[in-house]
């Protein structure tokens, strides 16, 4: 398989590494100083683009590639509000296009675990909870995508919690995010369920990028020969478990 490694930083690299030993050939690399080559022509030497960007550059990135035709999988957080426009010009074009908020396996089993531990807590008012993600000092999104995607799958299945706030505790309808940036911390997810006699946390750690490079590298290897719009649920059949 040919591809396309939209943004060359840290994950562009172990993207391309495991790539490699998987059979697979890199044809495009683009970065901050090659942007110009990122361009149809380029991108249709390859079967399927992989895009590890920055929010601003995202929407762009995935609209050159529905214009070359060729599959997107996109790993940018920070770039919610024209979500569903992609959705719809996917749908309406049939062009591919896969999006995660985190490409681990083990964080997409962490996931699961969450939807279902909501659903128990829905019963159970006692329980106020709040949430903290913790990034290395070179992510430019707070809160993390994955935590957007944890607190929103809480909320469809907690009716006593309304929204989620960034660094805001103490407000009963609210699920409290806390971000903090340190280092180089690969990503550290942790919930958390308080009453008066107990907590209950659950947390996953990733130990390094190997685990976000492998799944978006699956993901592209599913994407290859499909159309429209895929998820780690349908990579993985989550909703088969």
């Amino acid at each position: 398989m040919k591809i396309a490694l939209l943004g060359y930083g840290k994950m562009g690299r172990e993207i391309e590494k495991i790539a490699l030993t998987r059979n697979h050939s890199i044809v495009l690399k683009i970065d901050i100083d090659n942007q110009n080559d990122l361009n149809i022509e380029n991108l249709r030497k390859a079967d399927v683009a992989i895009d590890f960007s920055v929010p601003s550059g995202a929407y762009a990135n995935i609209m050159k590639c529905f214009d070359a035709g060729i599959p997107i999988v996109s790993g940018t957080t920070g770039w919610m509000d024209r979500f569903d426009e992609i959705l719809e010009i996917c749908r309406t074009r049939g062009t591919s296009f896969f999006y995660a908020s985190n490409y681990s396996i083990g964080m997409n089993l962490f996931f699961q675990i969450n939807r279902q531990l909501a659903k128990l807590m829905n019963k159970i008012p006692e329980y106020d909870i709040s949430m903290e993600e913790i990034h290395h000092i070179h992510k430019l999104d707070a809160p993390s995508g994955t935590a957007i995607t944890l607190a929103n799958d809480i909320l469809a299945r907690i009716d006593r919690k309304k929204t989620w706030e960034l660094n805001t505790p103490g407000k009963n309808d609210v699920i409290n995010i806390s971000a903090r940036r340190e280092d180089e911390v690969p990503g550290i997810h942790c919930i958390w369920y308080d009453s008066e006699v107990d907590t209950l946390e659950i947390r996953h750690t990733a130990k390094n990028r190997k685990g976000l490079a492998y799944g978006a590298l699956l993901a592209a290897e599913y994407l290859k020969d499909k159309t429209g719009y895929h998820t780690m649920s349908d990579l993985l059949k989550l909703d088969e478990l």
